[in-house]
């Protein structure tokens, strides 16, 4: 992972320092951005491997540059980890309803960070074998990383992706939310399960008439129905 770039748009100094600092000791190439506006422009001029934004931004806010990131295409599975305030629980739920793949509450551990950020990118990595999986007319190329509904390409998350392959390879059997956060989050602590939910729904709407393929197990959890 080493020199992949990093944007981190945060408009306190101190904390933006934090930032650039643990993640450049493991080897990233961190920018920083204190406005929100100006990071849409420099986003769309040469998208990061990945982006750390906060919400409360000036110029544009976090929550409103995530719904025009998600609309182009170009930026449309760039990933996201939001940083949020502890009790802006609401502005967690929209951002992940917007498209993050993931949050971090302040204040935070920077470690946790570094291992936030890396689960992540791991979940772009190519996967070794070649597969093709199929359920009704979704076809999710994993090598290619690329989704198909009844013939139309439809953009995913790098979360959404792996939640779709992780339902779709397991089809059939229930997986439990808890199953889910470790086999596609990297983690179980410290996440709501409601993070789950909230890629869910997000899956669903993506798939149109083909989501009455993911059941959902009252108290449980979900599964691709064969």
């Amino acid at each position: 992972m080493s020199g992949q770039r990093l944007l981190v748009i945060e408009d306190e100094s101190d904390i933006a320092d934090v930032l650039r600092y643990n993640l450049g000791k493991e080897g990233f190439d961190v920018d920083v951005i204190s406005r929100g506006d100006h990071a849409l422009e420099a986003i769309r001029e040469s998208p990061p491997d990945l982006l750390l934004l906060d919400l409360m931004l000036p110029g544009l806010d976090g929550l409103e540059l995530m719904r025009i990131l998600r609309r182009a295409p170009t930026t449309a599975a760039l990933p996201v980890i939001m940083i949020t305030a502890r009790g802006e629980e609401i502005d967690r739920i929209v951002g992940l309803e917007l498209g993050a793949d993931d949050y971090i509450s302040k204040p935070f551990s920077p470690r946790e960070v570094v291992l936030r950020v890396k689960s992540l990118l791991r979940r772009l990595e190519p996967q070794a074998e070649a597969e093709l999986l199929e359920a009704g007319r979704i076809r999710l190329d994993v090598t290619g990383h690329r989704l198909e509904v009844d013939g139309v390409e439809v953009s995913l998350t790098a979360t959404e992706f792996r939640l779709l392959r992780e339902l779709i390879v397991n089809a059939g059997r229930v997986q439990t939310r808890d199953r889910l956060l470790t086999e596609v989050w990297g983690y179980s602590d410290d996440v709501d399960s409601r993070t789950v939910d909230t890629h869910v729904r997000r899956l669903r709407k993506k798939l149109g008439p083909e989501s009455t393929f993911i059941e959902t197990v009252v108290g449980v959890g979900y599964r691709i129905r064969k």
